[in-house]
């Protein structure tokens, strides 16, 4: 079993896959109220920023692979080509007309709580290190940020009940990668907020039903990402016992079907290819959920070796050229890969 590692020719052939997703416009897919027929217009009129990649979120963490890339790769070949493109995309104007597209009276629920997740992710990791020029896109992207943040604010009270299925609005992958940005950028009530809902939804579940998984059009493990957005709110000792009871099984590789990659049937199928996403997302969150443990933790090693497999499972559906799975695949390669 090959397992990959970022290595700077992987990190090359997953931007160039990015870079050549931001330029793709056709086919869209859009998260559009349409109020009347003026609102009929294409995706580069509606987000001049986020337009390619087939849809806004894809778009986004395409944008998040490059920042990322570049950031960990300082001497990638695309380097030049991904400062062009962000130039072009965090221009004042371009930013301005998302700000102004998420204040219309429709978009109230426009990408929640995946794209929220997503576009804080891309502003936690444009604002790391001291790259002048990540600093520079970084406040040209913080009106947008500052937006999304403010939105979260005001929709977790309101929130009751979370959202545990596998595809985008997972409520537990919203949580973790706000927390992330929140705990980067000091906004304190937003991390606040996030850990308190992670704890009111999550704290007291015991006994996964993570036998069930996979759902067949998962990108997500309910169970694992639940898993990795705790391991983010819960003091090490409460973390370890809170993982006994949600997984009990773990120490003896159990339940087999979430610890065992997934086959992927067809990958021009935009549903079936998920699966891809949910072995590489699997990975991540395994990797996270061991890092979390201590190494002679028996857990540990069994999490570990998982990952592993996952990882080179998923690995495998980067290799299809179908526009289904290669317009956000490269992003959960990435975070898996990055993870490590």
């Amino acid at each position: 079993m090959t397992v990959p590692v970022l290595t700077p020719e992987i990190a090359s052939r997953l931007a160039r896959v990015a870079l050549a997703n931001l330029r793709t416009e056709y086919p869209t897919r859009q998260d559009h109220v349409i109020a009347g027929p003026d609102d009929l217009r294409s995706s580069r009129e509606l987000h001049p920023a986020f337009h390619g990649s087939y849809d806004w979120h894809s778009c986004v963490h395409m944008h998040w692979s490059l920042a990322r890339l570049r950031r960990l790769v300082p001497a990638l070949p695309e380097r030049p080509a991904i400062g062009r493109a962000f130039d072009e995309t965090f221009a004042d104007r371009a930013v301005a007309a998302e700000c102004a597209y998420l204040a219309r009276p429709h978009a109230a629920a426009f990408e929640r709580t995946y794209g929220w997740a997503w576009l804080l992710e891309l502003a936690r990791e444009l604002g790391q290190g001291e790259d002048a020029e990540a600093l520079r896109w970084s406040r040209a992207l913080a009106p947008l940020a500052e937006a999304f943040a403010a939105r979260w604010l005001a929709w977790l009270p309101r929130a009751r009940y979370p959202i545990r299925h596998g595809v985008h609005p997972n409520s537990a992958f919203g949580l973790a990668l706000t927390i992330d940005y929140a705990r980067a950028t000091g906004e304190r009530a937003l991390e606040e907020a996030c850990v308190a809902k992670a704890l009111e939804w999550f704290g007291a579940d015991t006994d996964a039903p993570a036998s069930w998984e996979p759902s067949g059009a998962d990108f997500l493990s309910p169970a694992l990402m639940e898993a990795d957005l705790m391991r983010r709110v819960l003091p090490h000792d409460r973390y370890r016992d809170w993982l006994s009871r949600f997984l009990p099984a773990l120490e003896q590789g159990a339940p087999r079907t979430l610890l065992a990659p997934v086959p992927v049937s067809d990958r021009s199928d935009p549903q079936l290819v998920h699966l891809d996403g949910l072995n590489l997302s699997r990975a991540w969150c395994l990797r996270g959920i061991a890092n979390a443990l201590s190494p002679d933790d028996a857990r540990t090693p069994v999490l570990a070796d998982a990952a592993r497999r996952h990882l080179a499972a998923g690995w495998t559906g980067l290799d299809s050229d179908d526009y289904a799975g290669a317009h956000w695949l490269a992003s959960f390669a990435l975070l898996a890969l990055s993870e490590a």
